[in-house]
Order: C-alpha cells, then sequence, then structure tokens
C-alpha cells in the first residue's frame, strides 16, 4: 500500500506556472507507475499525465500536452507536475494517482489503485 499526498496548489493568473508534488508514503513508490488527474466541479475525473516507474517515459493528455511535464524523484518518493501556460479550463482539484498495475500506466480511474486526497488550481483570466 502507498499513501500519496498532494501539494503545490494555489491561484495562478493565466500564462502562469506552478509545480505540483505528491509525496510517497514508504519504499515501494517506485514499484507504481504513477498519473496526475485532475477534476472540475460537475464534470468527471479526467486523467493529465502518466510516467512509467523508473521516470523514462511520459505521456499526456492532449489538453495539456506542450505546456505541463511530469516527473519523479524516486529516490524522495516524490512525483511533479509542472505546469505553464495555464488556462482558465485548467482550474481543478489535481490528484495524485498510483496504478493498480506495476507496468501500465493509469489512464483510467479504473486502473488507479491509490488516490492523493487533491490540490487545488485556480487560473484567473
Amino acid at each position: 500500500q502507498v499513501q500519496l499526498v498532494e501539494s503545490g496548489g494555489g491561484l495562478v493568473q493565466a500564462g502562469g506556472s506552478l509545480r505540483l508534488s505528491c509525496a510517497a508514503s514508504g519504499r515501494t513508490f517506485s514499484d507504481y507507475p504513477m498519473s496526475w488527474f485532475r477534476q472540475a466541479p460537475g464534470k468527471e475525473r479526467e486523467f493529465v499525465a502518466g510516467v512509467t516507474r523508473s521516470g523514462g517515459t511520459t505521456t499526456y493528455a492532449d489538453s495539456v500536452k506542450g505546456r505541463f511535464t511530469i516527473s519523479r524523484d524516486n529516490a524522495k518518493n516524490t512525483m511533479y507536475l509542472q505546469m505553464n501556460s495555464l488556462k482558465p479550463e485548467d482550474t481543478a482539484v489535481y490528484y495524485c494517482a498510483a496504478g493498480r498495475n506495476t507496468n501500465l500506466i493509469p489512464r483510467t480511474t479504473q486502473r488507479v489503485g491509490f488516490w492523493g486526497q487533491g490540490t487545488q488550481l485556480t487560473v484567473s483570466s
């Protein structure tokens, strides 16, 4: 089991940048492919970005491609989401997620084994 805690959310102007962090408990962090999801009020939780266990491969939703960068530091049991060129439509609660399958990045909520509690991002226009 892994416990996930997000941090780094806040209020930022459109066009600005912010970095989210996801801190995981224990040494098992490196066993899990990881993802970031987000959920806006009244909308379904959606996939944002994912990363393999080693951090060597990443994948992104089309809506954030070229603006967001996912990374991880297994020595620190931490995953990051660097968000640049932020838009009002990025406003959401952002969730850290660990995959059920150790070989597959979780791209759907069904494939998520563990969730963080979320951190709020608000982008003003």
